[in-house]
């Protein structure tokens, strides 16, 4: 008896991920580690899922919302779901759900979207084992709670310091020096990623931005012959 196609489908997307996988391109810029995205999921996923004829429909089974208060007296709301994930193959309608949980907390009205994200991320690289460069393993280090110790805004603002920060991450000539940048200023990213995650992430990618511009090949000049035999760099003849 033939095995249901589901299951198929499900070896031939993980099939394919366990060449290449996920990378994780983006940067945490409190911790300094990297991760995937909901997105950078998605799109990797969307054209296997076509592919190979599988469908899948998210069914939350059970929600938890509280409303929590920082140091600075914000309201945050905290989030957790227990979504299902229902596999379907459309060769033949076979079905697998796997389950996962997705927590978020939000200072606005985001919290379920970022579970029910964190949720389809978790399910998914478990479901496809999709491999990644670095660590995301929950044993790795263990944590003691402890009260944040509450950090005020920086004198000119969050916008403008986000601005200075942003200007010193454009002159960094190196890994090590983005890494000191991160060092240096570790409390008000902390403050920062809590008091206004929209500037956070605007910076996080600006650290981003530089790494690849820092990983980039430098390319070397070319050169010519002058009419004496010697060779010029190309870039000093434009000023000749």
């Amino acid at each position: 008896m033939a095995a249901p196609s589901v299951y198929g489908a499900i070896n031939a997307v993980s099939a394919e991920l366990a060449q290449s996988g996920i990378a994780k391109t983006h940067t945490n810029a409190v911790d300094d580690y990297k991760y995937r995205s909901i997105d950078d999921v998605l799109d990797r996923l969307a054209p296997l899922l076509a592919k190979h004829r599988l469908c899948i429909s998210p069914r939350v089974l059970e929600r938890e919302a509280a409303e929590r208060h920082d140091e600075a007296d914000r309201s945050l709301f905290h989030t957790v779901l227990r979504v299902a994930f229902e596999l379907t193959s459309v060769d033949d309608g076979s079905k697998q759900i796997v389950e996962a949980f997705g927590e978020a907390l939000d200072p606005s009205d985001k919290a379920t979207a970022k579970a029910m994200s964190a949720a389809y991320k978790s399910a998914m690289v478990q479901t496809f084992c999709i491999p990644f460069a670095g660590s995301e393993e929950p044993d790795k280090a263990s944590y003691r709670a402890n009260a944040q110790r509450h950090i005020a805004a920086p004198p000119q603002g969050w916008e403008q310091w986000v601005r200075d920060i942003t200007d010193i991450i454009e002159v960094c000539e190196s890994e090590q020096a983005l890494s000191l940048v991160q060092e240096r200023h570790r409390e008000f990213l902390t403050a920062l990623a809590r008091e206004r995650d929209d500037l956070y992430a605007d910076l996080g990618k600006s650290f981003d931005r530089r790494r690849q511009t820092l990983a980039k090949p430098k390319r070397r000049s070319k050169t010519v012959s002058s009419q004496r035999g010697s060779k010029v760099p190309t870039g000093e003849l434009e000023n000749a």
